[in-house]
């Protein structure tokens, strides 16, 4: 499904990624585990297209990412939930989850989003409040939803732990549970795998901008 090899990754002067190597199977759960720091989050934003890559490929089926323009990536069914939620104030909860929709044109769309109502029925209930209106948790849920409509084939998760109440980071590993039950095809970064340990096929360490295990 997704098979990066090679990738650096400056950001300024300043090298954050070097040689990065790993790869997420098809219907497969895989964790990026690095403290604060490690460079998870350059990673990811470099996979959407957010941060320029120096070298190195990601493959995802016969397509390398690294040469397909930022904004095609939600076309090709990457879903990316970025650890600060990144929601539009203006919009309402389920406005933020049709985002994808809107910029993908993307057909059947009211199945897909019947499909997240069933799996984060909490997210269906608050659809219709302001985005702002929610706690820190429920925006981390809503940022899910969206990431979910648009991640058909390939969900990358940022931290979808961090910063919320243990009750919250509960409710995400079983929601997680049931992606994985379904067969999707995650990659989650963690700053330790606590809540994801027993969901993962396979966990990549991450020191100082490269794999260290996995």
């Amino acid at each position: 499904m997704l098979k990066v090899s090679g990738l650096d990754v400056n950001i300024g002067p300043i090298p954050i990624l070097r040689g990065v190597a790993l790869d997420v199977p098809a219907g497969t759960m895989c964790g990026l585990i690095g403290r604060n720091g490690a460079g998870k989050t350059t990673f990811l934003r470099a996979i959407m297209g957010a941060l320029k890559a120096e070298a190195g490929q990601a493959m995802f089926g016969h397509q390398d990412l690294l040469k397909v323009h930022p904004h095609k990536r939600a076309h090709m069914g990457i879903g990316f939930m970025p650890e600060d939620r990144r929601l539009v104030p203006a919009l309402t909860v389920e406005e933020n989850i049709l985002v994808p929709v809107w910029a993908t044109n993307m057909e059947d769309w009211e199945d897909r989003l019947a499909w997240i109502y069933d799996l984060m029925p909490e997210v269906a209930e608050f659809s219709d409040r302001g985005s702002m209106e929610l706690s820190g948790g429920q925006q981390k849920f809503v940022a899910f939803a969206r990431a979910l409509m648009a991640g058909t084939h390939l969900l990358l998760l940022d931290e979808p732990s961090e910063g919320i109440a243990p009750v919250f980071a509960q409710r995400m590993s079983e929601i997680m549970k049931n992606l994985k039950d379904e067969g999707e095809s995650v990659l989650v970064a963690e700053s330790n795998d606590k809540h994801v340990a027993g969901l993962l096929d396979r966990s990549f360490v991450i020191e100082r901008g490269s794999i260290v295990a996995g």
